[in-house]
């Protein structure tokens, strides 16, 4: 996991944490003001309820740290760490009020995006022992792409192209406006990208592949394919291009897609219906 680095500056990450407090009302909680006395200390711990796989630990901190500065916070699992049930993941000591108020939007932040790193530990782990990588897709959460990019990573994975403007993806409905001419659209995007731009065709049929490789395409994306048809590609294309495989991948299908010898298998499922993991918080 050394690679993991989280993808905010401590002024973005403020800002983010911020937001979220301010949409729960953090700073006019009127249930904790009417019942806890504003001097009153405590200590609770962050636990794993599940197993899974952790991320979000730099959010919860920012959370609890911006409505009591003077917390003192432990951290006993780091990033990316495989947890049990019963896992402690955080140590805290500070105002009753703040650790009240903040918990639900650390815990927001913190089960959303464990989900997301435990789903991906999941089809790493389904497709161990292949070369196969678990790759993620656009189908993020609005304003979220940045942190389910990093929780991807966090569990394992690879990530695919961030946005429109990183790499070239031509799609079926980007080829109809070519008239289905593979070559012609390879072209013009060679052409139009900066130097160095990766161009990728999605291919539902053989002689599409033919014709991406052909037109050197870098990726060639094999769509809701057959394991028969998948096999029969990734041997024509012989590793001129990276292949990768995409299009109702799940659990139940993705050893089998990885044995067909496919470099990269994209899963929408890790960020568009990742479950959150259950963590909680206990106090002491």
């Amino acid at each position: 996991m050394g690679m993991l680095r989280f993808p905010y500056s401590q002024a973005e990450l403020h800002a983010l944490v911020k937001s979220a407090l301010d949409e729960d009302g953090a700073f006019n909680d009127l249930t904790t003001i009417a019942t806890v006395v504003s001097d009153r200390h405590a200590r609770g711990r962050l636990v794993a309820r599940a197993p899974g796989v952790l991320c979000g630990i730099p959010l919860a901190l920012e959370t609890f740290r911006t409505l009591d500065p003077k917390v003192t916070m432990r951290v006993d699992c780091e990033d990316g760490a495989r947890l049990e049930p019963g896992d402690s993941v955080l140590y805290l000591s500070g105002h009753a009020r703040a650790l009240l108020t903040a918990e639900r939007v650390a815990l927001n932040f913190m089960q959303r995006l464990s989900g997301v790193a435990s789903a991906t530990a999941r089809y790493v782990d389904a497709v161990r022992g292949t070369h196969a990588k678990i790759l993620d897709t656009r189908k993020t959460t609005p304003g979220w792409r940045l942190l389910e990019k990093y929780a991807v990573r966090a569990g394992g994975g690879t990530n695919h192209r961030l946005n429109l403007s990183t790499a070239v993806l031509i799609k079926d409905n980007h080829l109809a406006s070519v008239d289905g001419d593979v070559g012609l659209a390879v072209y013009r995007a060679r052409d139009l990208a900066p130097p160095g731009t990766k161009v990728e065709v999605e291919c539902e049929r053989i002689e599409q592949v033919q014709a991406a490789l052909e037109a050197r395409a870098d990726i060639i994306m094999l769509d809701n394919m057959s394991t028969a048809q998948m096999k029969e590609c990734v041997e024509l294309v012989a590793g001129r291009a990276i292949t990768e495989a995409s299009g109702g991948v799940n659990l139940d299908s993705v050893r089998a897609i990885a044995e067909t010898g496919v470099d990269w298998i994209s899963v929408g499922a890790l960020t568009h219906s990742a479950p959150a993991l259950d963590l909680a918080l206990d106090f002491e």
